[in-house]
């Protein structure tokens, strides 16, 4: 139980960490935006890897992001019946939803996105704009990223809930999850 208690307290402190480091690459986007339209609009001058340089910032937080927003509940779920579960079938739903839908959809996304990603790297693959932005083949690795952060947080979600399934009431999936940006509404639990 100790394993899986620092598993998921690892897990929830990488995603943590990288989602604080993507609030940061947010302001950096905005204000590559901004400069780009000012630059543009107010002086008549445009970089084409500065137009490219926000939108692949802002790829980035969404991709990069995403096991930060699934470990604070933050994508959309269409609830019809779980919340009047009981904790205990609650969590053998996120359980098996976890098991059946999204470890076998991030398998599927990275193993069809690998020749994909691999062909890129295999040419060090630049933009296809002039003057555009150099490594294009990172860029495209952040599809395994995204695969790589939802999947260690799904198996950190798998342990929690086998952890409340197992005695430990402070890993409820009743208990609302500490939020980084501020006072939520219910209990509060930590990592």
């Amino acid at each position: 139980m100790k394993l899986a208690v620092a598993f998921v307290a690892a897990i929830d402190a990488l995603n943590n960490w990288i989602g604080k480091l993507c609030a940061w690459l947010t302001l950096g986007c905005v204000l590559t935006c901004f400069l780009v339209v000012v630059l543009r609009y107010g002086f008549s001058i445009g970089f084409p890897w500065m137009q490219e340089l926000y939108v692949w910032q802002h790829a980035a937080v969404f991709m990069v992001g995403a096991g930060f927003t699934f470990l604070h509940g933050g994508h959309v779920n269409v609830d019809i019946a779980y919340t009047r579960f009981k904790p205990e079938t609650k969590a053998w739903v996120d359980i098996l939803g976890t098991v059946f839908f999204l470890l076998p959809w991030m398998a599927v996304l990275a193993w069809t996105s690998s020749q994909f990603v691999l062909s890129s790297w295999k040419i060090l693959e630049p933009s296809s704009q002039s003057n555009g932005m150099p490594g294009l083949y990172i860029l495209k690795s952040m599809i395994w990223v995204f695969c790589a952060v939802l999947t260690l947080q799904g198996l950190a979600l798998i342990a929690r809930r086998a952890l409340f399934l197992n005695g430990h009431p402070e890993y409820s999936p009743d208990l609302k999850r500490r939020n980084v940006h501020g006072p939520q509404e219910g209990p509060e639990v930590s990592a």
